[in-house]
């Protein structure tokens, strides 16, 4: 027996032409759309982050760009035959700036009051609060964590 064959219809559908500026501007508004971000609640409230990047930049800001500046001033120390630096010392004295300037980035982030009121100059007792607070965040990746053996 001989098996039906089934006639294929063929639909000639008109294409839609599109002009470049059209077809542009459905693109636009589409992803507009779909980039919205959600305003979410939680976070660090605006006047807490201008406090830590002022406090960041004091901290962390000024110890960098004493680091970069160490090698600035050893090469020109040398090229002008003021004084022999050893390359070691040079390397050593920059990476102490770096080091600070890290040791102030945790400083800066950690000693920001969270009220609405500045706090103190320093802020160092609000760092052991914020300490709690870094820590209460990450609770909960890590509350349904078991060991298995």
């Amino acid at each position: 027996m001989k098996k039906k064959q089934s006639k294929k219809k063929t639909q000639f559908k008109k294409k839609k032409n599109y002009s470049e500026k059209t077809a542009f501007a459905n693109l636009e508004k589409a992803s507009s759309a779909a980039n919205t971000p959600k305003r979410s609640s939680t976070g660090i409230p605006k006047y807490v982050a201008d406090r830590m990047a002022r406090r960041i930049f004091f901290t962390a800001g000024i110890p960098t760009i004493l680091g970069m500046s160490v090698f600035v001033v050893s090469y020109i120390i040398v090229t002008r035959n003021i004084a022999e630096i050893p390359p070691s010392s040079t390397i050593a004295i920059s990476a102490l700036f770096f080091l600070l300037g890290l040791a102030g980035l945790s400083f800066g982030i950690l000693s920001a009051s969270w009220d609405k009121e500045p706090g103190s100059f320093f802020g160092i007792e609000n760092i052991p609060m914020n300490i709690q607070r870094a820590k209460a965040a990450f609770k909960p990746a890590t509350q349904n964590f078991e060991e298995k053996i």
